[in-house]
């Protein structure tokens, strides 16, 4: 799940979007490259991926776009988040933390089911 060339699943990257862009409007390159470093280039998001969920996450209402010029003058579009986006990204960013504390729990467990014993 975590190799360079594995996908992201669809909440996982909603999320990562919804944390980058909570830093303050950025172009998809941007968003990409935000997420490599700050996880030490263990994710690497595609085009395939990426556009498409920023597509569906304007759609949602969660984010929006807005042309504008690159930091090398080039045209871009600007994503940031909408109210909506950021009351998504408090919901999805408790129930991420529960999910991996949940995990982690299981595959940190020292007891065997009482039916393997």
């Amino acid at each position: 799940m975590f190799a360079k060339d594995s996908g992201l699943l669809q909440g996982t990257l909603e999320l990562l979007v919804l944390k980058t862009l909570s830093w303050g409007p950025m172009h998809g390159y941007g968003i990409a490259s935000w997420v490599e470093s700050a996880t030490s280039d263990v994710l690497q998001i595609e085009e395939g991926s990426l556009y498409p969920a920023l597509y569906r996450m304007t759609r949602k209402g969660w984010i929006r776009g807005e042309w504008g010029l690159s930091a090398n003058n080039r045209r871009a579009k600007y994503y940031h988040l909408t109210a909506k986006g950021r009351r998504q990204f408090q919901e999805q960013t408790t129930g991420w933390q529960r999910l991996a504390k949940a995990v982690s729990a299981a595959i940190g467990s020292t007891q065997a089911p009482s039916w393997a014993r």
